[in-house]
């Protein structure tokens, strides 16, 4: 998910894609931990999704506009 399209959403949306990330990244971790992990690289992917989520909430929390690109 590219940042650009991140700050298009409404801060519900992000915490339910926050929420929605947080269930798939129990999920990967149980399944890796099962040794049922086809990729292991997507627990980073979804690590690097919600600290992208997180920061523009606050962006918005705090009212800065971060639009730079």
């Amino acid at each position: 998910m590219k940042i650009n399209e991140i700050r298009d959403l409404s801060a519900q949306e992000i915490n339910d894609k926050i929420q929605d990330l947080k269930k798939e990244l129990f999920n990967l971790r149980f399944q890796d931990a099962m040794n049922q992990l086809d990729n292991p690289m997507r627990i980073v992917a979804v690590k690097k999704d919600i600290a992208r989520l997180k920061t523009v909430l606050k962006e918005q929390e705090l009212g800065l506009n971060a639009n730079v690109n």
